[in-house]
């Protein structure tokens, strides 16, 4: 055993790594960082966790699974279009920057406080396209202000020319949304009066005629103020799913920190990278197995000959 240890020792000062091919992704993360994603629905270590913070979880994980020669690029969410904060990125040779930025993600970083979903994920769809990556869009579908009259925007673009991924983050119950001071201090939750409940731009909804006040030139929407729940917030999954269908993306909840992995695989397009697979780990690991168990052997050994008759 000795022996043996000694020589895959020495094989492994001299073999080299074997070469071979893996299926890697080239993919834009785009995370939503607007007001509803600090709702906290999730929870994490038996604390509470919000949609953002279970978003950057489940892209850390992510991360940390893929095979080194994949690349990832991040950009952010809010008003009505995406930012790209850097390009495609090996992921080995950059993991430590990269996920230096997916934990330094925050809502603070939003430049306007709309929300103009389908907006934004289609310019995604654009900027994917641009720099040669699949997409991985997370957000939890909540447009702000509604669309008008509850109609999405066409998506102009063909359908599947980008795959990859619309992420839905969110509780599937309504829960309040966090209102933060100017200083950036949480002060309460959005009351009913305090956020937009209905898009009143464009013409007036079908049964604008029944409500309360209509005047076709002057009270079109009615007189009476909007009532409604978009001062709460549950994931919208079934406008991410018509999402999904207009984009020709896949649709997957966020349940976890490694609910993106298996949806990911199957969504994105594979990519074959160079790869090396190094035998010197294993050849250590063995050649240690065989000095414990020559060394675990040998005083079974010599008490085995203690115990042994000897002939007369």
């Amino acid at each position: 055993m000795l022996a043996g240890a000694i020589l895959l020792v020495l094989t492994a000062l001299v073999v080299p790594p074997l070469p071979l091919t893996r299926d890697g992704v080239q993919v834009l993360a785009v995370v939503d960082i607007t007001g509803s994603m600090n709702v906290r629905d999730y929870s994490a270590s038996g604390q509470p966790q919000s949609r953002l913070e279970a978003a950057k979880a489940a892209l850390r994980h992510l991360l940390a699974g893929l095979p080194c020669g994949s690349r990832f690029a991040l950009g952010l969410f809010t008003e009505r279009r995406p930012f790209l904060l850097f390009a495609p990125v090996e992921v080995c040779d950059g993991f430590a920057p990269i996920d230096g930025a997916l934990a330094a993600l925050d809502w603070r970083m939003a430049w306007e406080a709309d929300s103009r979903v389908s907006a934004g994920l289609y310019r995604a769809v654009e900027m994917a396209a641009e720099i040669g990556t699949d997409l991985v869009f997370i957000t939890d579908g909540q447009e702000a202000p509604p669309l008008p009259r509850g109609q999405t925007p066409p998506f102009e673009g063909r359908p599947g020319a980008v795959r990859g991924l619309i992420v839905g983050a969110g509780g599937y119950a309504l829960a309040p949304i966090p209102k933060f001071s100017d200083r950036g201090r949480e002060i309460g939750f959005y009351a009913e009066s305090e956020v937009q409940q209905e898009n009143r731009f464009g013409p007036p909804p079908a049964d604008a005629e029944s409500r309360e006040g209509y005047n076709p030139r002057n009270a079109p929407f009615g007189a009476a103020a909007a009532q409604g729940s978009e001062h709460l917030s549950s994931v919208r999954e079934d406008h991410l799913k018509d999402l999904a269908n207009r984009t020709g993306l896949a649709y997957a909840h966020l349940d976890g920190p490694a609910s993106l992995d298996a949806p990911l695989r199957a969504a994105a397009t594979a990519r074959p990278v160079p790869g090396r697979f190094d035998l010197r780990p294993f050849l250590g690991a063995t050649a240690l197995l065989l000095v414990l168990a020559a060394f675990t052997a040998a005083p079974f050994g010599a008490l085995s000959g203690r115990l042994t008759p000897r002939k007369a």
